[in-house]
Formats: structure tokens, sequence, C-alpha cells
């Protein structure tokens, strides 16, 4: 699972948000699919210069995510960089694509289904599941120190 942090939940926020508003979508295009969108929140390339980046590489972003290399000075892998840098391993960008993960389908609205990875309402649906198990995670590893308010309260 990826790595809770406010980066990756705002990202995947954001780009839930521009789906919803219209955003261009196309799961065939890997600028303008589920990771490539998600690529134009982070980065704020284009589509179309996404497009270029990754067929840089041969593949869908699963294939992509698996050959990366974070030494390499290749576009794509500039590309792949990003999402990893952000706390998505490259398990988390295959199941971005495909909406697999069994943890994000298990929490969304109404209990688990399986979602069509091309069909927009469902890329939204995961996106913000996949957001939100992320923020709760986050919230579970914050720890405020016992009696902090209440000694800060004394000393006012």
């Amino acid at each position: 699972m990826a790595y809770p942090n406010f980066e990756l939940i705002t990202a995947l926020r954001n780009t839930a948000g521009r789906l919803r508003n219209g955003a261009n979508y196309a799961w065939g295009n890997h600028g303008a699919c589920n990771c490539g969108n998600l690529l134009q929140s982070v980065t704020h390339l284009s589509k179309q210069e996404i497009l270029q980046y990754a067929h840089t590489g041969i593949g869908e972003w699963t294939e992509l995510a698996e050959d990366y290399c974070g030494i390499t000075d290749a576009p794509v892998s500039l590309l792949v960089h990003k999402l990893t840098n952000i706390g998505l391993t490259p398990v988390d960008i295959h199941n971005l694509e495909y909406l697999q993960d069994k943890q994000v389908l298990q929490n969304l609205p109404g209990g688990f289904r399986w979602l069509k990875r091309n069909v927009r309402e469902d890329v939204i649906v995961y996106f913000e599941t996949f957001a939100n198990l992320l923020e709760d995670k986050l919230l579970e590893n914050i720890e405020i120190p016992t009696g902090l308010f209440m000694q800060q309260a004394a000393t006012v």
C-alpha cells in the first residue's frame, strides 16, 4: 500500500475533482488515462506532454512502472519517479490503472465491488476512496502528546 502523505492524498482528490469536472479521459491514452490524469495533477504537464514522454518506454503504465529505474534519465522514468516520489509503489501504479487494490475496493461507499478501469465514474470513486483510506492511515499515525494542551493553557 502506498505511503500515506498529504501530497498523495491531495493529488488523488484533485485528480478525482478534475475528472468530475470534465477533464479529458481516455483509458487507452497514456496522457489521459488513470495514471496520466494523476500525473497531470502532480506535474502540471499536459496530456500531450505526458503521452510524448510515456512513449519513450514500452507498454502500459503497469509495465512502465515495473521497468522503472530511478537512475536513468529517460523521460518515462521521470514520470514514474514523480509517482513514486509522492508515495506510490509500482504495485500501486498498476492498481491505480486497473482499479484493483482490494483494500480500496473493500472501503468503497456501499461496500466491496469490482470497478471498471475505463469508466470515468469508477475512476473517480476509486481515487476518492483511496485518498480517504490513506488519510485514515495518516491520522492513525499522528500522536498528540497527552497533556500538551493543558500545559499550554496553564501557562497562558
